[in-house]
């Protein structure tokens, strides 16, 4: 069953004035939003997606709603891996809490756009070469190796990516943020200011990890629209949920090695459906492989699901996070002692 052609242009245009409307909210509203907005924001979301998810049901079947909700729950997962680096990013370069909704807003539309670039060049190489199954499936076992044994110092050191790094050198720059101004004026010039930079880092990092996410997500499914849509309502709420979770990221400890676990399943399933749908002439004579199973979605979805609950319920219960959550405590308390003393 393929999917209407008026479903997946009306999703679109939907969830285009829907990021539309967010943006001019941000823009027009700067401000730190509170747990309860950002709580609600994210619930938003995520009703949303679940929406979505049982209306491809509806007009798809549930091999499609299985495929989406596998690869919207996986993007999700990865996308919160991001709000590590991001809150290095900000604070990095210093950005007033009030603006950051905007950065990360812009930055997660320039990510959408670069990524529906890199989602339609890959739906085109997967249609004409089925082999790249194999690359696929081999990197993401090297990035689940790595991850697993990635202690996160080389985030925390932030060195400062070569584009970024020209990018000083060439444009004019102020020293300091204007408000929330890309352009200001600095004796009688006009010049950019660091929000610029915050901007670009923000997507092109997002970009980064989307090396990893989007062939886990064609792992799970080989159509574009459901990856995009996938990719879409990942990030939609990862601004909320950035202020959401906060000192809560701290906690969850083994959400890393999660994640190496969910990107090694995909990995291995798609090197099987590689060899299920192989082509290349000295494997196997070019023969398919028939012995190699393929696995299904709602397996895929079950593992995904059960190894992050596993994480975050381990994660809580650890002694670091439980160490974590004291720290945090004491801090609000020696903040809220010297604001009484004022």
């Amino acid at each position: 069953m393929q999917l209407p052609v008026w479903f997946e242009i009306g999703s679109f245009v939907v969830l285009g004035i829907i990021l539309l409307i967010d943006l001019l909210l941000v823009v027009k509203r700067p401000h730190e939003p509170s747990m309860k907005e950002a709580g609600l924001w994210v619930g938003f979301y995520v009703a949303l997606a679940l929406l979505f998810a049982v209306a491809m049901f509806v007009f798809a079947g549930p091999e499609y709603g299985g495929q989406f909700v596998a690869g919207w729950v996986t993007e999700y997962s990865l996308s919160i891996d991001n709000l590590f680096v991001f809150i290095i990013i900000m604070a990095r370069f210093s950005v007033p809490r009030k603006y950051q909704q905007e950065v990360l807003m812009v930055g997660i539309i320039i990510a959408l756009i670069l990524r529906g670039i890199f989602i339609a060049l890959g739906a085109v190489v997967i249609e004409q070469f089925s082999w790249v199954f194999y690359i696929f499936g081999a990197f993401l076992l090297w990035t689940a190796w790595k991850q697993a044994k990635d202690s996160g110092e080389d985030e925390e050191e932030g060195a400062e990516n070569p584009l970024i790094a020209r990018l000083r050198k060439v444009l004019p720059m102020s020293e300091k943020f204007d408000g929330n101004k890309i352009r200001t004026v600095v004796d009688g010039k006009k010049v950019f200011t660091p929000m610029l930079i915050v901007f670009i880092t923000i997507g092109l990092t997002d970009l980064l990890f989307a090396v990893d996410s989007i062939p886990a997500i064609f792992g799970l499914t080989q159509s574009a629209f459901i990856v995009f849509t996938a990719n879409i309502f990942a990030l939609m709420g990862l601004r909320q949920l950035y202020f959401l979770l906060g000192g809560l990221m701290t906690r969850l400890v083994y959400l890393k090695h999660a994640l190496s676990v969910i990107l090694a399943f995909i990995g291995v399933k798609l090197v099987l459906h590689a060899m299920h749908v192989n082509e290349l002439p000295f494997i196997n004579g070019g023969q398919h492989i028939e012995w190699a199973p393929e696995i299904p979605t709602y397996v895929s979805l079950a593992v995904i699901v059960g190894t992050i609950i596993i994480a975050v319920v381990a994660s809580l219960m650890s002694p670091q996070a439980r160490q974590a959550k004291l720290d945090a405590r004491l801090e609000a308390d020696a903040k809220k002692t010297m604001s009484e003393a004022e």
